[in-house]
């Protein structure tokens, strides 16, 4: 039952973070899970592997009314998520297979330092600037499969990699949010199936688990993350976005040195 509680708690955190700020939850979730198992969950080898495919598990559902509310408005770029679809999905694959290969005390730190510089690209502000145009179906490809990986290795939905990618290639900002949205859906089902496929054999995965998937801490996470994002977006309109980044890029950076410290 404390577990449960800590799934609501941790979703409701994730979902309005994702209003706030538009960002996607696996920043938060993958640590906190973390945190949590540490604390008396699911034990074994295989934490940070199930805190990753869980995570981004729990985008597949959370990205579906994101994605549907921009298109609602006109600003996905269709022909642009299915030039990177291709690459997202063998890269996710990719992703998610390396993940399942490596300790999980590497995966742990490679978080932490990925988290990081998150957190110092939202404090500082860093964007691209537009220098170029969208590159043809090769480049597209390869960015894809770049996103894709690193996203399914980290348990994110691509934002932090597609945005700055979009804006770079004179997207304008609304555009490639509204598109990085769309391209984290096949992120996340790539790399969540496969997470299912890795773990499907794995000794000594807890109970309630579909691969390297916690299914408890998956339902816990979305119910709540689904139902505080619209509370979160209508909170986005009152309150100053720029001490809000400011906030959570020291509550992120925070979070990647608690990782790399072990």
């Amino acid at each position: 039952m404390e577990a449960l509680a800590a799934y609501l708690l941790l979703g409701a955190l994730a979902g309005l973070a994702a209003g706030l700020l538009g960002i996607g939850g696996g920043l938060l979730i993958v640590p906190a899970l973390l945190a949590i198992w540490q604390q008396g969950g699911p034990g074994g080898p295989w934490l940070m592997q199930m805190a990753v495919a869980t995570s981004l598990a729990s985008i597949v559902l959370t990205s579906l009314s994101s994605v549907y509310a921009h298109h609602r408005r006109g600003a996905v770029l269709w022909p642009q998520v299915a030039r990177l679809a291709p690459g997202i999905l063998l890269g996710a694959g990719l992703g998610a297979m390396q993940a399942s290969a490596l300790p999980g005390a590497w995966l742990k730190s490679a978080f932490g330092v990925f988290e990081l510089l998150v957190a110092a690209q939202m404090a500082l502000r860093l964007r691209p600037r537009p220098h170029r145009r969208l590159p043809g179906g090769l480049g597209m490809g390869g960015a894809g499969v770049v996103i894709g990986w690193v996203s399914a290795l980290m348990g994110i939905g691509g934002g932090t990699l597609t945005v700055p990618f979009l804006s770079y290639c004179q997207v304008p900002m609304q555009k490639a949010v509204a598109t990085s949205a769309a391209c984290g859906l096949p992120i996340a089902v790539a790399g969540g199936l496969a997470y299912v496929a890795m773990g499907w054999n794995v000794a000594g995965l807890p109970a309630a688990t579909l691969g390297f998937i916690h299914l408890p801490a998956l339902l816990g996470v979305v119910t709540a993350s689904v139902l505080l994002a619209p509370l979160g977006a209508r909170w986005a309109h009152r309150l100053s976005s720029p001490a809000l980044r400011r906030v959570f890029a020291l509550f992120l950076a925070l979070l990647g040195l608690w990782m790399l410290a072990g």
